[in-house]
């Protein structure tokens, strides 16, 4: 099975939401949806896919989601650079390769 950390944001870029998945096109689907009205990204309009990383191992993912949690914003914005410099929305990528 695939483990995936992934972050999102909204259409400015000034909220930044981090998680932990094994079906990323799912969880997306649902944060983008709003379907859980009382949630942070609901509350935030955290809309975009802006970075992901996947595994095998199901206890490194939450290690990771864990450890990419506690790092400042100027270091998680680094992160999301090195994959996705113009902060653009994955999810279309992640759907069209299914």
């Amino acid at each position: 099975m695939t483990y995936y950390v992934y972050m999102m944001t909204n259409k400015y870029n000034n909220v930044l939401y981090t998680g932990f998945t094994n079906n990323l096109i799912r969880r997306i689907y649902v944060h983008k949806e709003h379907m859980d009205p009382k949630s942070f990204t609901t509350r935030y309009h955290v809309e975009k896919l802006v970075y992901y990383e996947s595994t095998t191992d199901v206890r490194s993912a939450i290690e990771r989601e864990k450890q990419i949690k506690s790092w400042n914003r100027t270091r998680k914005n680094q992160l999301v650079e090195s994959m996705n410099p113009q902060w653009r929305d994955l999810y279309p990528e992640i759907t069209d390769a299914v």
